[in-house]
């Protein structure tokens, strides 16, 4: 069976950034991704590019446009995102034999240290950055950080598919539909302000050097709202999270400020995202790199877990919001 990226060969990636002006010396490392596929070009001069080819079909060109305008934004207000090079026309999506691709700076960086208050500090004062540039303006064309999206749309694709097994199926429904519904309750209560995002700011995209935070990987930038984008820098228990929040908000606050209404809507953000994530798993299953990252997806033990945690957060959308020290 054909997939997306079946005809993305080596010569091609090569070719495509030949095209661009660059003199490549044949030396190509794929990088860790699997939504898009993003590698390491190695350049004549000793230099280095990191070339990223969009997935077809998943977004349309207006919208890579504006992760790539919110980007170079970013960058130009000195804030440390790693944005799209242009070329001499000032173009950043190009086009290749049917692909779509973007070049980026290669930029090294180890994963951050988020036991250390003084980093999520200094996180927290980039983020708040970044949040004041993203309300200065709207995203058109990216989708919602909403419980429509990132809820409702994937569990019925899940549910309409044949590696949901049977078996599984009623409990499934029963307990996304009951998540869904208090995810929905949640936001209806906060009704938070929303604004652009950087969307999937976990761990794993911030790269840090002795010069301190680099964000990376903008490809889920979104609208919605604040929280979004601090909750997946915290983990632990509540008293662990509780710091680690106050630490973030330290630095946050600084150049934005933030509506503590809306710490009522982290576990409803984390359980979407659990819905969310059994759910992309299953839509790319026709991309080999997928069985081959994820075997143990669809196994038996896999549903037991995945339905046993959706129970554990259900118990979780009933507990207090996290609260701040004083």
């Amino acid at each position: 069976m054909s997939h997306a990226y079946a005809d993305l060969s080596p010569d091609r990636v090569l070719a495509a950034i030949d095209a661009k002006g660059f003199v490549t010396d044949g030396h190509l490392l794929a990088l860790n991704s699997y939504e898009n596929r993003v590698f390491q070009v190695g350049l004549e001069d000793g230099g280095f590019l990191v070339a990223k080819f969009y997935r077809p079909a998943r977004w349309s060109d207006e919208a890579i446009l504006e992760e790539h305008r919110f980007s170079l934004a970013l960058a130009a207000d000195e804030i440390p995102v790693v944005a799209p090079l242009p070329d001499a026309q000032g173009r950043t999506l190009h086009h290749h034999d049917g692909f779509r691709y973007a070049l980026f700076p290669r930029q090294g960086g180890r994963y951050p240290n988020l036991d250390d208050p003084d980093n999520l500090e200094w996180l927290g004062r980039f983020l708040g950055r970044i949040h004041r540039l993203g309300a200065a303006a709207e995203f058109v064309h990216r989708p919602a950080t909403d419980v429509q999206t990132l809820g409702r749309e994937p569990a019925c694709r899940l549910l309409d598919s044949p590696l949901l097994p049977g078996a599984y199926r009623d409990r499934y429904r029963a307990l996304t539909g009951q998540l869904i519904d208090k995810c929905q309750a949640a936001f209806d209560t906060v009704r938070p302000r929303t604004l652009r995002l950087h969307g999937d700011c976990h761990p794993s995209n911030v790269l840090w050097t002795d010069g301190g935070p680099h964000f990376v990987d903008m490809d889920d930038c979104r609208t919605g709202p604040a929280v979004q984008d601090l909750w997946m820098l915290m983990s632990g228990d509540r008293a662990d999270m509780t710091w680690q929040l106050d630490a973030l908000l330290t630095g946050y606050r600084t150049f934005c400020d933030f509506d503590v209404r809306e710490l009522a809507l982290i576990e409803p953000l984390r359980a979407l995202r659990q819905i969310h994530y059994g759910s992309w798993l299953a839509h790319r299953w026709d991309d080999p790199a997928f069985p081959q990252a994820f075997p143990w997806f669809g196994s038996a033990a896999y549903w037991e877990e995945q339905l046993s945690g959706f129970a554990e957060q259900l118990h979780r959308l009933d507990e207090a919001p996290l609260q701040l020290f004083g």
